[in-house]
């Protein structure tokens, strides 16, 4: 039998019926939901609303005068502010836990060679979304509002309302933590052959256009904020280039191994 029939009935008499396949989407839903209700009472715990409040606004406070304060310009402010905080971080903290469920949802369904590759996916694809939000907070911020306090007149005080200060560095969260994931998407895009290496090295002047732009539209009017997004995409984009020469050598499917090495068996010394 070829490698290629093998590769074929790796899979054969696995196929589920319809309505197993929607009893364990629900209860992949379901295990999504329950750890969404334990990283938020965790964090209702400790540090709680008030805690999560108080650590994202230090980078614009550091910028404030001492006695200053954000305000709550809404009625209902105080209350739904902290509340959609705690479950921005809920959602945080449980995002390896939800990638996970994925993954088991789609797992049968994948090959052995599908399923080296997946796992590891998921993990750096969450730490990356980590390391975007956390440059965000200790770096981005900081620079952003110092950039802007230089241009704040001595005759005007500074008290943003908190709600429009979270909604702005959520969205800067959100765009940093996907901007982040440019290494997976190349690697996968190289992986099943969309794209190839050579035409990746090829779009490095155009994705470097590509990353301003974005850079210009997802983030706030200063300069900081945009170089600080766009300056990491080209670089990770550079990062993701090389680990994707490593991610092909290394999760190739056992017909493609054979037909490498037959290639290179008949292209001789």
């Amino acid at each position: 039998m070829s490698d290629t029939n093998k590769q074929e009935d790796e899979l054969a008499g696995t196929e589920q019926p319809f309505v197993q396949h929607l009893m364990e989407l629900r209860d992949r839903l379901l295990y999504c939901i329950y750890g969404l209700m334990v990283a938020g009472a965790l964090l209702a715990f400790w540090p709680g609303p008030s805690g999560l409040i108080d650590w994202i606004a230090v980078p614009i406070r550091a910028h404030m005068p001492p006695d200053a304060k954000l305000i709550a310009v809404g009625v209902f402010t105080p209350f739904f502010v902290p509340l959609k905080v705690l479950l921005m971080a809920a959602f945080l903290l449980a995002l390896p836990w939800l990638m996970y469920q994925i993954w088991m949802f789609v797992a049968p369904g994948l090959y052995s060679h599908e399923k080296k590759f997946a796992l590891p996916l998921i993990f750096f694809g969450s730490m990356l979304a980590y390391i975007g939000i956390a440059f965000v907070q200790f770096f981005v911020l900081d620079k952003m509002f110092a950039f802007i306090q230089k241009f704040t007149p001595a005759s005007v005080a500074a008290t943003p309302d908190i709600a429009s200060y979270v909604e702005s560095i959520l969205s800067l969260y959100i765009a940093f933590g996907l901007a982040f994931q440019v290494p997976i998407v190349v690697m996968l895009l190289a992986r099943f052959g969309l794209v190839t290496i050579e035409k990746l090295k090829s779009f490095r002047g155009y994705f470097i256009v590509v990353a301003f732009v974005v850079a210009a539209v997802v983030t706030p009017p200063d300069v900081i904020s945009q170089l600080a997004l766009a300056i990491p995409m080209c670089i990770l984009y550079e990062i993701g280039i090389w680990a994707a020469q490593i991610f092909i050598k290394h999760t190739q499917a056992p017909e493609e191994k054979t037909e490498e090495k037959a290639s290179q068996e008949s292209a001789g010394p």
